[in-house]
């Protein structure tokens, strides 16, 4: 009996990425002046006000109201009929020192022995149904908010629109959890108000949506996937009507409210803990990465098609509590799923230090993962800026992404036989 899975992600318009986005680029100046800052950092935003509260140890300074409204205004958040700009709003801070019992648990002697700097669990999926080892719904919702950015930033096909917007993708799959076509796409766009009628304005945006946006999306993906896309998909434009209020006037923005968006789309599990705004001993966010990492190198190695690990720590110890992997019955090795565990756990060192180091968090990498996902996106390397009036300019070479990269299929297929 075929079956219909669904995936959403949000722009970085949408409020709640607006307040993951500044939270991040605090996160970025504190590392860049400072690889050992402890931060942990919430945004809010509402109509003209920005927020800021958390945790800080850090033996630097920097200017947080400029470097939030330096972040909303690259967003796009620059007229003051938005009721939100970065030039205009007003930014609160009551960000204060990290607690001296959290931190003891955290920082030890030796770098090595560093604890996890909060206990939980963090869940890693991957699956070969994409060429990056990710979910295709929530793939091609990512595209779709990517290239309507590149549009909005653009301003040339389509000139009436917002930062906000939010999409969705139904697939539908056979028994055999084969994609076989895209059955709804739901696209929501903010957007400038229309001299002609409400029928009108919804026509032109649908037009626009269905005709500008789509074949533009579908030009960046696999001719399989491509074909996905028939005459039978239902679409869903602005199927509220009327959407010109929106951002964080339309609705308030909180750091960590889009964790499903951050991660996987509703595959896999997700542990509860947000990312953005947390300096990697938080293992919230680093034991994640080092999960993506794991999963992604096993599949593209062939010990299975789909994978999800878990990883749990508890505050201030070393090692994790537990690692779990689940193959969904995928798997091409003749192991159970715990002794796949067993040999991945020697295969990647997931004490917190350790995660830190291989993967290269101790960077000011975080901006460029607060919208459109944490996962999925190409490693690359980068020169960053960063200047402050407290402490000048730093320019840093820093890889992005560094979770993405198929750096261990080898040893894998050594160690598995494969």
């Amino acid at each position: 009996m075929p079956y219909l899975f669904t995936s959403e992600s949000v722009s970085e318009g949408h409020p709640d990425k607006v307040a993951d986005q500044i939270s991040d680029a605090l996160l970025d100046n504190f590392l860049a002046f400072d690889p050992d800052s402890k931060v942990a950092c919430e945004t809010l935003v509402t109509t003209g006000q920005v927020i800021l509260a958390g945790e800080v140890k850090s033996k630097t300074y920097v200017d947080l109201q400029q470097i939030a409204r330096d972040t909303i205004n690259k967003i796009g958040y620059t007229k003051g009929e938005y009721q939100f700009s970065g030039d205009s709003c007003g930014v609160i801070s009551l960000i204060h020192e990290q607690s001296k019992d959290i931190n003891q648990g955290v920082d030890r002697g030796a770098r090595e022995a560093q604890g996890a700097g909060d206990q939980g669990m963090m869940f890693g999926y991957a699956s070969r149904e994409t060429a990056n080892y990710m979910p295709l719904a929530l793939d091609i919702s990512h595209r779709i908010l990517m290239e309507l950015s590149r549009m909005r930033h653009e301003n040339q096909e389509i000139t009436y629109l917002r930062p906000d917007a939010k999409a969705q993708v139904t697939i539908e799959y056979s028994d055999d959890k084969v994609a076989r076509r895209i059955a709804t796409i739901v696209v929501s766009t903010q957007h400038d108000e229309f001299d002609e009628d409400a029928d009108k304005m919804l026509a032109t945006i649908r037009e626009d949506i269905v005709t500008k946006l789509i074949p533009r999306v579908k030009k960046q993906l696999s001719p399989k996937v491509q074909a996905l896309f028939d005459n039978q998909i239902t679409y869903h434009i602005n199927p509220t009507g009327k959407f010109v209020i929106g951002g964080p006037h339309g609705d308030s923005g909180l750091t960590g409210r889009k964790i499903i968006v951050d991660t996987y789309g509703g595959k896999g599990a997700h542990g509860g803990g947000a990312f953005s705004g947390k300096d990697p001993s938080k293992v919230d966010r680093s034991a994640a990465y080092a999960a993506r990492h794991m999963a992604k190198n096993m599949v593209a190695a062939g010990v299975a098609d789909e994978i999800l690990v878990q990883i749990s720590y508890a505050i201030g110890v070393v090692e994790p509590t537990s690692i779990f992997v689940d193959t969904y019955g995928t798997s091409h090795v003749d192991l159970s799923d715990h002794e796949i565990a067993g040999k991945a756990s020697e295969l990647f060192d997931m004490r917190p230090f350790a995660i830190e180091d291989r993967l290269k968090l101790r960077n000011p990498i975080y901006l460029e993962t607060a919208a459109y996902g944490h996962m999925g996106k190409e490693p690359r390397t980068v020169r960053k800026v960063f200047e402050s009036p407290y402490n000048g300019r730093v320019e840093k070479e820093v890889e992005l992404f560094t979770w993405e990269k198929l750096d261990m299929v080898d040893p894998i297929k050594k160690a598995f036989g494969l």
